[in-house]
């Protein structure tokens, strides 16, 4: 790695970089729940894109940081999939249109 770049590597173990993931996880939710209540567009639909992006967020953070899809401990990608699966879920209870 150049020297110019900041190293992001730490000396967790995977019970502490599960755990720091599942609290970003609790902490991103809370945010993107109270970003859907405030928005403009209802909470239905500023939901389903909070979650979208956040999925979209968490994709390009695990490719930046060169993290293994289906590693021992939790990891962005994980983060990101958890944000898929409940944007599917909120976009399967939106009321067509």
């Amino acid at each position: 790695m150049p020297p110019f770049v900041a190293s992001r590597d730490r000396n967790l173990t995977h019970p502490s970089k599960s755990t720091a993931v599942i609290v970003r996880f609790g902490l991103r939710m809370a945010a993107v729940g109270a970003f859907a209540v405030f928005g403009g567009i209802g909470f239905q639909r500023g939901l389903t894109v909070m979650l979208w992006m956040s999925t979209i967020l968490g994709a390009v953070v695990a490719l930046f940081d060169g993290e293994e899809p289906l590693a021992s401990g939790l990891n962005h990608w994980d983060e990101a999939m958890a944000y898929a699966a409940l944007c599917c879920l909120a976009c399967a209870f939106e009321p067509p249109i």
